[in-house]
């Protein structure tokens, strides 16, 4: 299994109020379990991030379900505006329960 790594661009600094832009990226196979292993003909188990959920302070401020289409490695950018200091929080959910997450502080002026 390829290394899953979660990789996040997040401003250290925001002003109060001011929409932010977040980009992700997890390194992620997202096997559909459709394709054939080419030597055993046997095929591979599908292994997909079902789910993206970010957090700050401790409350969603986005999330979204992916589904099989969705290319290996996921790309995910979106924007929040956010009004005090704090942490957010970003976790991707695969298939068997696996849980990959990574934080990132931000300061608010």
């Amino acid at each position: 299994m390829a290394n899953i790594k979660p990789r996040v661009k997040v401003p250290k600094k925001a002003k109060a109020g001011e929409a932010i832009v977040i980009k992700t990226l997890i390194s992620h196979p997202m096997e559909s379990g459709q394709r054939k292993d080419s030597k055993t003909g046997k095929l591979i188990p599908r292994k997909i991030i079902n789910k993206f959920v970010a957090t700050y302070n401790g409350k969603e401020a986005f999330s979204m379900d992916l589904l099989p289409a969705i290319a290996a490695n996921p790309y995910i950018e979106f924007s929040v505006k956010l009004s005090e200091s704090g942490t957010m929080r970003f976790e991707w959910t695969d298939d068997d329960g696996s849980v990959y997450d990574i934080e990132n502080k931000i300061t608010v002026a």
